[in-house]
């Protein structure tokens, strides 16, 4: 497996590879879908270029309605919310490893750690990447808790993970040096290594300040044969049906060697559009936030009861 989630830079190799690329440049884009034009179809494919220009506050910002931008940037000081991290797989490790790409010489302690477990080991490698493969798509179909347009997505996107795990170079040494030590250098940068750092910086702070180590994590697939910028940018959507305020828009992307081709459904709040999924998990987080208790008033001190004064005989 990569040692850890992460530009790329252009080399050519040969004069038959760099004519390759440049006839493969000239291939017709892929086709618009039907009802690419409308308002749902389009809301989904402005989530996509947030992600590709590694905007993830912009993302956030138009992923749900304005009146829960308050609530969830509370919830993220308050530590009872981390959306829209806790979409990315593997969540509860991400704060862990961000602390030990962080640390001083991590470079080289991960690396000799690699070098212990993984280098050289494709074949080790891959057939784990299998055996995960084979079981992950099992579980988004029979367990868990998910619609089944992401039971359907999921296991599209663990297929074709699967398949381009069993042709990635992963016990490389070499990219793994590389990796490490870019996607070191954008976690320091980004200051943000703890759970605490997160509730300093808030969540749009937050996001903001690890959109590079997000645009690391993406070079570093790039770097391994998996170019998740290519599935953003020729990210296709179509309307399907619109009733009322619900609409499903078909999306078309590519990932590895497959196209992803799936369904989504969104609900028009307030006159914009947005994924019924997200708006889910968004308002089932906000509603275990812990509701706080009134402020209560000090309690006045007993009042003095009134002198009597006794009549002199």
């Amino acid at each position: 497996m990569l040692p850890m989630p992460s530009g790329f830079s252009l080399r050519v190799l040969a004069a038959p590879l760099l004519a390759g690329a440049l006839l493969a440049g000239c291939k017709d884009a892929p086709e618009e879908l039907a009802g690419a034009a409308s308002e749902p179809a389009a809301a989904v494919r402005q989530l996509a270029g947030h992600l590709q220009r590694n905007d993830l506050a912009a993302y956030v910002r138009d992923a749900v309605p304005p009146d829960l931008h308050a609530p969830l940037e509370a919830a993220w000081r308050d530590g009872h919310s981390r959306w829209p991290l806790t979409e990315l797989p593997l969540d509860d490790q991400l704060v862990p490893m961000l602390a030990a790409l962080a640390r001083k010489d991590s470079e080289k302690t991960l690396q000799r750690s690699f070098e212990r477990q993984f280098a050289r080991q494709d074949r080790d490698l891959k057939e784990a990447a299998r055996t995960l493969g084979l079981f992950g798509v099992q579980y988004v179909k029979n367990e868990g808790d998910y619609t089944p347009e992401e039971r359907d997505h999921y296991a599209q996107v663990i297929t074709a993970l699967g398949e381009w795990a069993q042709r990635a170079p992963l016990g490389d040494p070499a990219l793994a040096r590389t990796t490490l030590a870019r996607m070191a250098k954008a976690t320091r940068a980004s200051g943000i290594t703890s759970d605490e750092a997160l509730r300093e910086a808030g969540m749009t702070g937050s996001l903001q300040r690890l959109a590079p180590v997000f645009a690391e994590a993406k070079a570093t697939f790039t770097r391994y044969g998996l170019p998740l910028d290519a599935a953003f940018a020729d990210l296709r959507t179509g309307l399907v049906e619109q009733k009322g305020d619900t609409a499903t828009v078909r999306i078309h992307y590519p990932l590895g060697e497959r196209r992803i081709d799936t369904v989504v459904t969104l609900e028009r709040r307030s006159g914009n559009w947005y994924l019924r999924d997200t708006l889910k998990h968004v308002e089932t987080t906000l509603a275990q936030v812990p509701i706080a208790a009134p402020p209560t008033a000090p309690e006045s001190p007993p009042s003095a009861a009134p002198r009597q004064d006794t009549p002199e005989p």
